[in-house]
């Protein structure tokens, strides 16, 4: 196994989605880590389990995290863990193409299935008002 994910969201988003993903695919091909930031968390508490939690994963090839809103709380945990990793990669806005992508790639590098992160969040927002049916 090369990379491992950690989602980082508001509430239940990412339990939501893994678990949608999980119901896909069973086992999952990459380890997947959930994060749920609620109005209550104490983030000094949590930075320092999130840190051991990064040191831990950065052992493999690298970390993906994945963070459902640019510029909110988990966005800016995740920007904050992002510092001094090298082998730590950042993507806001994530949706379900995007972590369903993401598992479809378990042998890619970081920077590969960054990518790969990145299409498949784009290319999964389509207006079904204009998509040709022919």
């Amino acid at each position: 196994m090369s990379i491992r994910v950690i989602l980082i969201t508001h509430e239940d988003v990412g339990s939501a989605m893994l678990n949608t993903v999980k119901q896909t695919y069973g086992d999952l091909p990459i380890p997947a880590t959930v994060v749920a930031i609620k109005h209550s968390t104490d983030i000094d508490l949590l930075l320092p389990h999130l840190k051991q939690l990064i040191a831990n994963f950065s052992k493999h090839e690298g970390v993906l995290i994945l963070t459902d809103m640019y510029g909110s709380t988990p966005s800016n945990i995740a920007v904050s863990l992002r510092e001094g990793g090298e082998n730590v990669h950042v993507i806001s806005g994530l949706n379900l193409p995007m972590l369903m992508r993401v598992m479809n790639y378990p042998d890619l590098n970081l920077c590969d299935i960054s990518q790969k992160a990145l299409s498949g969040g784009k290319d999964g927002v389509m207006d079904c008002c204009s998509v040709d049916e022919s």
